[in-house]
C-alpha cells in the first residue's frame, strides 16, 4: 500500500497546471554536477535581440540553490515542453553575445565527460579558453537606441530643447546603436540632453561587450607549393579521395624523418580551402609552432594560432576570428582541437606519437582520440603523421580501421644518416673524458665544426646536477614535499624540485651526518652547456630547455639564429628532438639515451625509441649529409638497436608482441586510479577500501584485472602521499563502468583526492 502512494500518476490538478514553455537545460561550469532546467522568459526569446537571445552554446546567468545565488552555466539544450511553470526558476541573464559551442561541440564535450569520467561542466570549462570565458580584450559599453514605438512617431515626441530633438533624430537615423559619447559628438551636444531622453523613455540603453582593438595579422613572404615525389603524390591522392568522400576516415601517414610530410599536409589543406572549408593542424611543442606557423602563413591568407603561451587577449581574438569563419587554418597545441571552426574540413596531427597530446589534468583527454571523435561527428578525414607512430595508431592501421600511407624515402632521395652507438660501459670510450661527452663524440663534433657544419646535442635532463649526495652516508637531498631528489641549478645557485618547483639553497653540509663532503652528481643541460663551451670555445653554443626558454619569442629567436648559422652548437632537452629542419646540421649527439629507458612504465621502450629516432632525423637533411652518435649503457636494448637501424617495423613487431602477451594497449584497455592525501595511513586505507569496491563491482565474466593498491612510483608529490590502482580489461567500457560505480560510492576522507585517468599515458 505504501509503495502505491509514490507510484500513482500525477493528479489532474497537477496536469492542468502544466503549460507549453521553452526550457533551457543548463550545466554549471563548476560546483554542482548534473543538468538543471530553467524557464526562458519571453524577453530572451525575441530573435531581434540577437545579443540577448538564449540559445544552445551560450552561457546563461541563473539562480541556484535555496539562496538563489547567481551562477553562470552553459545552455546545452533548448526544448519546448509541458512543465509546471511555477516549479521552475527562470533564466536571469545571457552572458555571451554569440554561441561559444556548436551543437557538434556540445556532443563532443558530452562524449568526453562520459568517456573520461569527468563532470560535463568541467569539460566545457576546459574546452572554452579562460580568455574567451572572461571576454578578455573586450570592454563593456552602454549602447543607445530609439524604441520602435518612438521611432514610428518621432515628430510628436515631447522633447524640451533643440539639443534633445537633434540627438533623437540622429540616433533614430543611425543604422547601428551608438554610445553616449558617439551620439553627443554626432549631434553636437553635451551628455545632458541625452540623459533627459533616457529619463523620458525616448531613448533606451543596453550593455554590450565590444573588442578593445582589432587583430593584426603577420605578413610573411609567400611561397609556392613544392614539387612532390611519387610517394608524396600517392599519399596526397589518398587524402584527396578521403576529402571528396565527405565521410570520416583515419589516415596514418608514416614517413621517415625528412620525407616531406608537412608539404603533403600543406597541399591537402589547399584543397580543403578550395572547398570553402577550414583545417586544424595540431603540433606537440610550443617550440615547433614558430616554424610551423611560418610555413603555413607563407601558403595561406589567414592562419590563426592557439597555444598556452598566449595571453588571454590574444587567445580570445583568435577564437573570435575562427568562430566568424575568417580563418582558413588553425595551428596549435592539443587544445586547438576544440577550435570553433564553423566549416571544418580536415584535422591533421603532426608528430601524433607525442605524449604532450595527453592532458595531465581533468579532463584527462588525449587530443588524438578527441580529434577522431570530432572527425566522426563532422564527417571529415583525420590525418595522423609521424616517423614513429604511436603503437595504438599503428595497430589500428594494421587492422584496417585506419588507412596506412607511407613515405619510405627522404625528399630528393637524401640518405638517412648513419647512426652508431657509443658503449659507455667500455672504459676505452670514456678514458680521456670526465664529462658527458665521450672521446668519439668529442672528435666527431670537432670534425663537424671544422667542416662548417652544425651540431645538435640531446640530453633530456635539465639543470646542472641531477642530484646532491653525501658520499659519507649516502644521503640524497630530496624535496620535503615530494619524494624526488632535488636538482642543482648553478645559475640560480638553488636546489630545485622539478615537480613542485620548490627552491632552497644547496647545503654546505650533509643534513644527516653533517659531513662537509657534499657531492654534486649527474649531468643536466646546464652542466653540458658549460662543458661544451669549455671544450669548443671558438663555437657559439645555445641551450634550449624550459629554464632558458621562458620569455616570449625565445624559441623563435634561438631557432632563427641557428637557422642562419649564428649558432654552431645547439643543445637541449626533447624540445629540439622533433620537427626542426636545418640542412646544415651534420652531427647529432644523444648524450644519454637511457634517461627514460628503465622507468616503471610499459611505454618506456617506445618513448626511448621515438626520442632517439626523432633526434637522429634532425641531421642529413642537406648536401653535406650527416651522422648520429648515441651514447648508451644499453646498446643492445631492442628500442635503441631498432632506432639505430631506423627500423620502426622491427621495433613495433617486438614491442607489440610484448604488449599482446600482457594485454596492454592496444590489445586491451587500461585505467589508473591515484589516491593521494597528506596522511600516508589514511591515503593507504582509502586506496585499499576502493580496491575492494572495485573487486566487488566486477563480475567474473567481465574479466577485469585489478592490480593494487600499491605505492605509486613517485610515492609523495606536493605534500601528498600517493597510492595507485591499475585496472585492465579487453573493453574500455567495462573499466569505466566499474570505476564509475565504485568511485561514486567512495566517501573520501578530508583532504584525500581520488583521480581517475582513462587511457593513462604516464604511469609515474
Amino acid at each position: 500500500m505504501q509503495q502505491q502512494l509514490f507510484e500513482t500518476e500525477p493528479a489532474q490538478w497537477e496536469l492542468d497546471a502544466r503549460e507549453q514553455r521553452l526550457v533551457a537545460t543548463v550545466v554549471l561550469g563548476g560546483g554542482a554536477a548534473g543538468e538543471y532546467d530553467y524557464l526562458v522568459p519571453d524577453i530572451f526569446c525575441d530573435e531581434s535581440l540577437g545579443d540577448r537571445l538564449v540559445e544552445t552554446g551560450r552561457r546563461l546567468q541563473v539562480p541556484f540553490g535555496r539562496s538563489n545565488r547567481r551562477v553562470v552555466g552553459y545552455c546545452v539544450r533548448l526544448e519546448t515542453k509541458q512543465v509546471d511553470a511555477k516549479r521552475l526558476k527562470q533564466v536571469t541573464g545571457v552572458v555571451d553575445t554569440a554561441s561559444l559551442l556548436s551543437s557538434a561541440m556540445l556532443q563532443l564535450t558530452k562524449w568526453m565527460a562520459d568517456y573520461y569520467l569527468c563532470p560535463w561542466g568541467q569539460v566545457l570549462e576546459a574546452v572554452v579558453p579562460a580568455g574567451v570565458r572572461r571576454l578578455a580584450g573586450t570592454r563593456q559599453v552602454t549602447l543607445l537606441k530609439v524604441p520602435s514605438d518612438v521611432a514610428g512617431n518621432l515628430e510628436s515626441q515631447p522633447v524640451s530643447s533643440k539639443q534633445q530633438r537633434r540627438a533623437l533624430d540622429v540616433l533614430a537615423a543611425s543604422s547601428e546603436p551608438l554610445t553616449a559619447s558617439q551620439l553627443a559628438a554626432a549631434a553636437g551636444c553635451t551628455a545632458a540632453p541625452i540623459k533627459q531622453l533616457l529619463k523620458k523613455g525616448l531613448v533606451e540603453g543596453f550593455t554590450k561587450r565590444v573588442a578593445s582593438s582589432e587583430f593584426d595579422d603577420i605578413n610573411v613572404p609567400r611561397e609556392k607549393p613544392l614539387e612532390l615525389n611519387p610517394d608524396q603524390r600517392t599519399a596526397l591522392n589518398e587524402i584527396f579521395t578521403a576529402l571528396e568522400a565527405a565521410e570520416p576516415q583515419g589516415l596514418v601517414l608514416h614517413g621517415v624523418t625528412g620525407s616531406g610530410k608537412t608539404e603533403v599536409y600543406l597541399q591537402a589543406i589547399k584543397r580543403v580551402i578550395g572547398f570553402g572549408r577550414q583545417a586544424i593542424v595540431l603540433v606537440p611543442e610550443i617550440s615547433l609552432t614558430p616554424q610551423t606557423v611560418r610555413r603555413f602563413r607563407a601558403r595561406f591568407d589567414s592562419v590563426a594560432v592557439l597555444h598556452s603561451h598566449q595571453s588571454d587577449v590574444e587567445r580570445h581574438r583568435h577564437w573570435q576570428r575562427i568562430a566568424r569563419g575568417e580563418v582558413q587554418v588553425v595551428v596549435g597545441a592539443r587544445s586547438a582541437v576544440f577550435s570553433p571552426t564553423p566549416h571544418l574540413g580536415l584535422i591533421v596531427i603532426d608528430e601524433e606519437h607525442e605524449s604532450s597530446f595527453k592532458q595531465d589534468t581533468a579532463p584527462r583527454y588525449h587530443a588524438r582520440d578527441v580529434a577522431w571523435q570530432r572527425a566522426l561527428a563532422e564527417g571529415i578525414p583525420l590525418v595522423l603523421g609521424s616517423a614513429t607512430p604511436a603503437l595504438e595508431s599503428w595497430q589500428r592501421a594494421k587492422q584496417g580501421e585506419f588507412k596506412l600511407l607511407t613515405l619510405p624515402n627522404r625528399v630528393m632521395n637524401l640518405a638517412l644518416p648513419d647512426v652508431a652507438t657509443i658503449d659507455l660501459r667500455d672504459p676505452g670510450q670514456t678514458r680521456t673524458s670526465r664529462g658527458g661527452i665521450s672521446r668519439p663524440l668529442h672528435q666527431a663534433m670537432n670534425t663537424a665544426l671544422q667542416d662548417g657544419g652544425q651540431v645538435m646535442l640531446l640530453l633530456n635532463r635539465r639543470g646542472f646536477s641531477t642530484h646532491i649526495q653525501c658520499p659519507a652516508c649516502g644521503e640524497v637531498l630530496k624535496c620535503v614535499d615530494c619524494d624526488i631528489s632535488l636538482t642543482f641549478h648553478r645559475q640560480k645557485n638553488k636546489a630545485i624540485c622539478h615537480y613542485c618547483d620548490r627552491e632552497e639553497l644547496p647545503p654546505t653540509a650533509c643534513p644527516e651526518c653533517k659531513s662537509q663532503a657534499i657531492r654534486y652528481g649527474g649531468l643536466g643541460t646546464q652542466k653540458l652547456e658549460d662543458e661544451v663551451r669549455a671544450r669548443f670555445p671558438q663555437a657559439v653554443c645555445a641551450r634550449m630547455d624550459t629554464d632558458s626558454m621562458r620569455s616570449a619569442g625565445s624559441h623563435e629567436l634561438v631557432l632563427d639564429r641557428f637557422r642562419h648559422g649564428e649558432i654552431q652548437i645547439l643543445l637541449g632537452t626533447q624540445m629540439i628532438a622533433k620537427g626542426l629542419d636545418f640542412p646544415n646540421v651534420t652531427l647529432v649527439g644523444v648524450v644519454n639515451a637511457d634517461t627514460a629507458l628503465h622507468l616503471p612504465d610499459f611505454r618506456a621502450g617506445e618513448r626511448t625509441f621515438q626520442l632517439v629516432a626523432q633526434v637522429a632525423g634532425r641531421t642529413g637533411r642537406g648536401e653535406k649529409g650527416g651522422r648520429v652518435l648515441v651514447q648508451t649503457l644499453n646498446p643492445d636494448h631492442p628500442a635503441i638497436a631498432a632506432a639505430v637501424r631506423h627500423d620502426y617495423e622491427k621495433f613495433s613487431q617486438h614491442e607489440l608482441a610484448q604488449r599482446a602477451e600482457l594485454e596492454y594497449p592496444p590489445f586491451g584497455a587500461l585505467l589508473r586510479i591515484v589516491i593521494r592525501g597528506p596522511s600516508e595511513e589514511i591515503a593507504r586505507e582509502t586506496a585499499a577500501h576502493l580496491s575492494q569496491q572495485l573487486k566487488s563491482n566486477s563480475s567474473p565474466e567481465e574479466a577485469v584485472r585489478i592490480i593494487g593498491p600499491a605505492v605509486a612510483p613517485i610515492p609523495k608529490l606536493r605534500g601528498n602521499f600517493r597510492f595507485h590502482i591499475q585496472m585492465q580489461a579487453k573493453q574500455g567500457e567495462t573499466l569505466r563502468q566499474v570505476a564509475q560505480q565504485s568511485v561514486a560510492k567512495l566517501k573520501l576522507p578530508k583532504d584525500v583526492i581520488c583521480t581517475v585517468d582513462v587511457d593513462p599515458w604516464d604511469m609515474l
